[in-house]
Parts: C-alpha cells; sequence; structure tokens
C-alpha cells in the first residue's frame, strides 16, 4: 500500500492530484499550527484579463497564533456564510465569456459551498473529495485525528511521515519531490518502508494570457481544460523510489 500525508489546501494545484493518484492511502494531516497566509483557507485563480493571479479566500474566526489547522474555524454568522461565498462565485464570473467549462466549475463550487460546517478542514475535505469523484479519482480518506494516538510522540518534521506510515502498514510512502530535504531514507529503510517522491510534469495550458501563470488552484485548471484533459494532467507524473532511481511513469507506476 503506497500512502501520504498532506495538509488540507483549500482546492489546491493540479500536483495535489497528482499525489492522490500515486497513492493507495491518503492521510489529512492537521495536528500541526495553522500557518498565516499559507494554503489552508485560500488559493489563486486570474483576475479579470487574464494576467495576473488574485487569491480566493475563506474568512477565519480570530484565533491564537498557535491555534492547530483542525481547530480554525470560518467566520460564518448569518450574513459573513452568504458574503464569501457570494464574493468567490463573483471573482470567477469573469471565466464564463472566457473558458468553456465555466458552468461545471461553478456547478462544483456551489455544491461544496452546501456543505454546513465552520470547520476550515471539514470544508477542504468535502471540496478535495468533490474534484475527486468529478475526475473519478479514487481517494481513499483517513483522517489523522483517527490514528493520532497510535502515532505516539513525534521528536521532528520528518518522524510524522515515518510514524504515520508503520501505524498505517504502508508498504511505501511518497511525498512531492520538493520535499526530499525532511526525510532521513534509513529510517524508512530500517522499517521496510519503500520512501518515493511524486514528480507531476505540470503541463502548460491555454489561459488567455500573455505569459501562462503555473501553479494556480485546480479551479483555473479546470475552467480552461474540462474534465477529461485535467484528469490527463494529473496523471501525467513521475515516481522515483530512493532505493531504486528507476522512474515509474503515471497510474501505471
Amino acid at each position: 500500500m503506497r500512502l501520504a500525508v498532506m495538509q488540507p489546501y483549500f482546492f489546491p494545484y493540479l500536483g495535489y492530484f497528482s499525489l492522490i493518484a500515486a497513492t493507495d492511502q491518503f492521510v489529512v494531516f492537521d495536528p500541526v499550527q495553522y500557518i498565516r497566509h499559507g494554503w489552508i483557507n485560500r488559493n489563486r485563480i486570474l483576475k479579470p484579463g487574464f494576467v495576473e493571479p488574485q487569491y480566493v479566500n475563506v474568512p477565519l474566526v480570530k484565533h491564537a497564533r498557535d491555534t492547530k489547522i483542525r481547530d480554525v474555524r470560518i467566520a460564518n454568522g448569518s450574513a459573513n456564510e452568504k458574503a464569501w461565498k457570494h464574493r468567490i462565485l463573483g471573482q470567477i464570473q469573469h471565466y464564463k465569456k472566457a473558458t468553456p467549462h465555466f458552468k461545471t466549475v461553478r456547478e462544483l463550487i456551489v455544491r461544496c459551498f452546501e456543505m454546513d460546517t465552520d470547520r476550515m478542514v471539514d470544508l477542504n475535505v468535502y471540496c478535495l473529495q468533490s474534484v475527486c469523484k468529478l475526475l473519478q479519482l479514487d481517494l481513499k480518506l483517513t483522517m489523522f485525528s483517527e490514528i493520532e494516538s497510535e502515532v505516539g510522540e513525534v521528536k521532528d518534521p520528518g518522524e510524522w511521515a515515518l510514524k504515520t506510515a508503520v501505524v498505517m502498514g504502508a508498504k511505501a510512502y511518497l511525498n512531492p519531490i520538493g520535499g526530499r530535504e525532511l526525510f532521513d531514507p534509513v529510517k524508512f529503510r530500517d522499517q521496510g518502508i519503500r520512501l518515493g517522491f511524486v514528480q507531476s510534469n505540470l503541463p502548460e495550458y491555454k489561459q488567455r494570457n500573455e505569459q501562462f501563470v503555473a501553479g494556480l488552484s485546480i479551479l483555473d485548471v479546470l475552467m480552461f481544460n474540462g474534465v477529461e484533459r485535467t484528469r490527463q494532467m494529473v496523471d501525467d507524473y513521475q515516481v522515483s523510489f530512493v532505493d531504486d532511481p528507476n522512474l515509474e511513469i503515471g497510474q501505471n507506476a
């Protein structure tokens, strides 16, 4: 079984879904401190004119600096809830005349916003599940809180993944390639777990602007490319294992 552990981002970028595609089990990691200006309650789409990005974000209740991701609350309230949802739907409206798949994406967002919750992590998980369903991407999801007591004390950031993989009975642990420095391959090998890294190819696509803007939310990818092409882009990745430098390609990995 291949395992990945990731924080719950708000409509994350394409590579996040490539990681899901490469794994058999996905753990939503939410016991660490919420970081302002990260990706938990915001992401990027294009502004009108399709030249520069803008942020779409969910407002949060004021909280202490050391508040954990799972304890962060959405600033709903009777007026606020309607306001931020309408604002985000308004921010995507300029895609309507410029992209062929606006209706599909807007319907996706509306369905996600129908979830009744004030927990940011719950909204993100529901959005993640909804996107995976749309893409026909198999997502077997476990919340870290379900296994936290078994994982126990962790001394350094790299141990979260290792101990989680041991508890889950994983044969391999996969991470985006950008995080290689966090992990000690020897510790994984000693536990009989293969350590691998996913490299998403993240192909450029036509955005109706002079220069392609990379790393935007999956919403932007879907707007321009539709479900079928986006799924092909999700599956465009390679997996390399520390104990085997040969690349394994896409869904056949």
